[in-house]
């Protein structure tokens, strides 16, 4: 099997994955899970008192989605070099 013909299979696979998604749950609310762990905390032990808060609460919620997508990226781009370099490093023995 080429390179290309499982490029689209992966392509293909993912399409299928995100529309079926979409299409089984159209309505879907998709929450964070520090959120609902807090949801089920709360429910289930009401007198619970937090032992620790946050340092720096974001001002906003975009401010919070932005600095997670950055913190994801940066990840992404560390993972990405190191699979890169080892290819690079992998080819030039050969």
């Amino acid at each position: 099997m080429s390179n290309k013909t499982s490029n689209l299979l992966l392509i293909s696979a993912i399409i299928l994955i995100v529309v079926l998604t979409l299409y089984y749950y159209p309505n879907a609310e998709f929450a964070g899970a520090d959120g609902l762990a807090e949801d089920y905390i709360t429910q289930s032990q009401p007198n619970y008192k937090p032992w620790f808060s946050n340092i720096w609460e974001p001002p906003s919620g975009e401010i919070e989605s932005l600095l997670f997508s950055l913190q994801a990226a940066i990840g992404t781009g560390v993972v990405a070099y190191v699979i890169g370099y080892y290819k690079g490093k992998k080819k030039a023995l050969k």
